[in-house]
């Protein structure tokens, strides 16, 4: 019954994987499975990941980690999931009983952790994202009260980096020293400070663990750059009615399109609800048989009118399922079209599709 489909390529997300862990040299590659796997699903992208190779998963709640322990322990119990968001009084056991690890972002989560009979856990180091994590006083005030570490059974030391995608800007070598001065003052425990995009600035860069995310999903990690990874989401969507209109006449909500000569438009079951940003109005477009069709008028909430004035009237009938994300253009290209991110993207698909897993 569906008219929009998605296709999720499980073989692009395990050479996805391997690509990164490779390109991560002797640093352990981790899986970041948050926000349904970027959307994509994460029983399936978690089971993939496994497949390939990765033995650690990070998440940034703490019930999508509930989850994903349900879904790896039908593989094996030998996973290490992190939260990123730590922990609030009142989950210490759920962290526990399903053996989940907080990344303690302050020295509060910490003294609640260290109630907890010295459990794994990661520190999270704040070196200039100024999000989450401890700032070079907490760490200070901890190396001043070494008891309070003494509780806590530190496997990872980690940060992140706030410009790893524009791999000249100054704040990627300046987190890199804060970070490898903040740690030198901590116990020696395996670090992490790339994600994937880090992983592309260099060695120094990787340490003990690397976590991708995004370019496991198919996304540029270093937009200036040719992707060094394989498409995983495909997006087809059925062409509802075709239709002529006149030179002057306008399209869509808000008539912000009006066409300049006597056009044919093919209207997609697609739109805002399904992913299609509104941004992509009037800037958005899809290839059929290598000719350009362009979005015209606004995106909106179940429809897109896309001018196929030269193509070839066979290709576009109603009823014609056309391919909006594919090799061209795929993910990134449609992001840059809209003025945002491929995370964007992928973490907005709706629930209408008929979403394909292919092995």
């Amino acid at each position: 019954m569906a008219d929009t489909f998605l296709t999720v390529s499980l073989s692009a997300l395990k050479d996805n994987y391997r690509t990164l862990a490779n390109r991560a040299g002797h640093a352990e590659c981790a899986a970041v499975v948050k926000a349904d796997a970027y959307g994509v699903g994460l029983a399936q992208a978690a089971r993939a990941f496994a497949e390939a190779g990765a033995k650690t998963f990070f998440v940034a709640q703490l019930s999508e980690a509930v989850a994903l322990r349900s879904i790896l322990n039908e593989v094996s119990q030998a996973f290490d999931i992190y939260v990123f968001a730590g922990l609030r009084a009142g989950q210490e056991e759920t962290f526990t009983g399903h053996e989940i690890r907080p990344v303690l972002n302050s020295l509060a989560q910490l003294d609640l952790w260290s109630v907890q009979s010295a459990l794994p856990a990661a520190l999270h180091l704040d070196t200039g994202m100024n999000r989450l994590g401890l700032s070079e006083a907490d760490v200070a005030e901890l190396i001043n009260q070494p008891d309070r570490l003494k509780k806590i059974d530190l496997r990872l030391i980690m940060s992140h980096l706030a410009c790893a995608d524009t791999p000249d800007h100054p704040l990627n070598r300046q987190q890199l020293d804060r970070f490898n001065r903040l740690r030198d003052q901590l116990p020696d425990t395996p670090a992490s400070l790339a994600n994937s995009a880090g992983i592309f600035l260099g060695a120094e860069y990787h340490f003990d663990m690397v976590r991708p995310g995004i370019g496991l999903y198919g996304g540029n990690p270093q937009p200036s750059s040719p992707l060094p990874v394989k498409p995983v989401v495909g997006i087809d969507a059925t062409i509802l009615q075709t239709r002529d209109v006149s030179s002057g006449e306008t399209i869509g909500y808000g008539a912000t399109f009006t066409a300049k000569r006597p056009t044919r438009l093919a209207i997609l079951s697609l739109g805002y609800a399904d992913g299609m940003i509104r941004a992509l109005s009037n800037t958005g477009w899809l290839n059929i048989d290598g000719m350009r069709a362009p979005f015209v008028g606004r995106v909106s909430m179940d429809l897109i009118a896309v001018d196929v004035t030269d193509i070839p009237l066979d290709r576009c009938r109603a009823g014609t399922r056309i391919t909006v994300v594919g090799d061209t253009p795929d993910l990134n290209d449609l992001a840059d079209a809209a003025g945002t991110i491929s995370y964007e993207f992928l973490t907005l698909l709706g629930q209408r599709y008929e979403r394909q897993y292919q092995a």
